[in-house]
């Protein structure tokens, strides 16, 4: 996995890092954090796996890899003995091939009764496609196969509204003063950067360090200005069952192009977190399905919710995987 949970690409300097088994022989990332137990579950080493998603570290190697991830409400599964990355934002999420194995896996962790999934009459359904931020630099395969589930949807008899969702945008802007990763990240490293740096995957001590720059007047306001855009994305989010977005805006990009480009790499970083970090800053659930065609490039359909509501995505996301499932197999 990657060095204290701290990336969404997936590498790893000092173990190596597992391929993408999609198109193996490029050797593409298989996103992060968790990245081997991703590739685990692929390669029959596992039959699920479980991962942290602090902004979106089961959900993007899920996306990559075309599986399923799930990050519940925060408070759902109790975050004792977990190293921490950011007390505000870390969250316990199952990798699996199925809703259903997520859900099972849920239950273990949460302590909840599993129950059978139970189906959601996909017409009448009310989607929301939030329009702000989750489209920017999305690559064409991305795009084409996200408007062919969404379709695939709507053809079902959902409604679909293609919303602007302003709180996505204010979440970008409370990151250009402080992020609770950061912050919090440094606050829990900052004796080990001193004392051994050099034991460090350079990319993540750099990312750490810039927390040393965050005052305490910067964190405060942005646990008042979370709090805000919480209370706001839920009034939102009320006119809704679900909202539907691309889980990461691009197919896996090839190992050996980050390892040899740090501007790339931490320009892709932030790109592939930027859709799953509104979630966990919002305190949502959600869950990444995979929607493309067998053979193509993976990508995930994110569904989400703002209101404490896990197991109604569960039954929401167990409907869109039967209705995608016809797609998955013999394309658009």
């Amino acid at each position: 996995m990657t060095e204290f949970a701290f990336s969404g690409l997936g590498l790893n300097p000092h173990y190596g890092t597992p391929a993408n088994p999609f198109e193996r022989q490029l050797r593409r990332i298989p996103g992060g954090s968790s990245s081997g137990a991703a590739v685990s579950v692929c390669d029959g080493m596992a039959i699920a796996a479980i991962g942290t998603d602090t902004g979106g570290s089961v959900r993007i190697p899920a996306a990559f890899c075309g599986l399923t991830g799930f990050k519940p409400t925060q408070t759902r599964i109790s975050l004792k003995g977990v190293l921490p990355l950011s007390k505000s934002l870390d969250s316990i999420g199952p990798l699996g091939r199925s809703v259903n194995c997520c859900r099972i896996l849920d239950a273990v962790l949460s302590g909840q009764h599993w129950g059978p999934p139970q189906s959601v009459n996909l017409r009448g359904l009310r989607i929301a496609v939030p329009m702000t931020c989750v489209f920017n630099e999305i690559d064409s395969h991305v795009a084409r196969t996200f408007d062919a589930a969404v379709t695939t949807l709507a053809r079902a008899g959902a409604q679909i509204s293609r919303i602007a969702v302003p709180e996505f945008s204010e979440v970008e802007q409370t990151a250009q003063v402080a992020t609770f990763p950061t912050a919090e990240g440094f606050a829990w490293h900052r004796d080990l950067l001193e004392r051994a740096v050099n034991r460090y995957d350079p990319r993540v001590a750099v990312r750490l360090d810039r927390g040393r720059k965050i005052s305490s007047a910067d964190y405060l306001w942005l646990m008042q200005r979370r709090d805000q855009l919480i209370t706001a994305i839920r009034v939102r989010a009320a006119a809704f069952d679900v909202f539907v977005m691309p889980t990461v805006p691009i197919v896996a990009p090839a190992i050996s192009d980050l390892e040899h480009d740090d501007e790339l790499y931490h320009r892709l970083n932030l790109l592939v977190l930027r859709n799953p970090t509104f979630v966990n800053f919002l305190d949502g659930c959600a869950l990444s399905l995979p929607c493309h065609s067998e053979g193509d490039a993976p990508v995930g359909l994110m569904l989400a919710r703002f209101d404490g509501a896990d197991n109604t995505v569960f039954d929401i996301g167990h409907t869109v995987e039967a209705a995608l499932a016809i797609i998955r197999r013999h394309g658009n």
